[in-house]
């Protein structure tokens, strides 16, 4: 993956049990969340700014498995709509913890994965990543807003691949230096919603 090294942290996250897996959880959750994250697209995508896009502006196009497309209207000078794979999940025991994964592919063909984690987050050890329990590697995070910190990667296609083929990944991120918070993401559909997306 490029700008991402590849090391695990040996013994230090604990997954936390997380409301994730059914699609009925994912699709209110994402409801609820749908305004954040075209707030978070508005500020962060190309072409978008938080005074040009409204939070209201992205539509559920398409649910696969546990993963949506979720489109908005194309930025200005712009002929097709900006759409993403998203999905959105909070852990059971800590209401407060809760990330948003956003899968983008870009007209010049490049992919990016986009992880929004919550304010608070230790951010020199940066998001971690398995894939059915198999350590993917660990990204910095980017940049924080006042309603989440987010971590980037282009998706080089041994990554997508994984996602593709895997059952659950972990996205690692740490409120200590002691402990990892690991919150499952379920990869049911992510195959099917992938191709819809491109």
């Amino acid at each position: 993956m490029t700008g991402v090294a590849m090391f695990a942290w040996p013994g230090t996250a604990t997954v936390v049990r997380a409301q994730g897996a059914s699609s009925a959880f994912v699709r209110a959750l994402c409801t609820v969340r749908l305004a954040v994250l075209a707030l978070c697209a508005a500020l962060i995508l190309p072409g978008g700014s938080a005074a040009a896009q409204t939070p209201e502006g992205g539509t559920v196009k398409a649910q696969h498995g546990d993963w949506q497309v979720v489109c908005r209207p194309p930025p200005p000078g712009a002929k097709h709509e900006v759409c993403a794979l998203v999905q959105s999940v909070t852990a059971e025991d800590r209401n407060n913890i809760g990330l948003t994964v956003y899968f983008q592919k870009f007209s010049d063909g490049k992919r990016v994965l986009r992880v929004f984690a919550p304010l608070g987050v230790l951010l020199p050890p940066g998001l971690g990543l398995k894939i059915d329990d198999k350590d993917v590697g660990h990204a910095p995070f980017v940049r924080c807003h006042n309603f989440a910190c987010y971590a980037q990667v282009v998706a080089e296609p041994q990554l997508i691949e994984q996602l593709k083929t895997g059952k659950t990944a972990v996205f690692i991120i740490f409120q200590t230096e002691e402990a990892g918070i690991g919150i499952p993401i379920s990869l049911a559909g992510f195959g099917q919603a992938l191709a819809a997306l491109q």
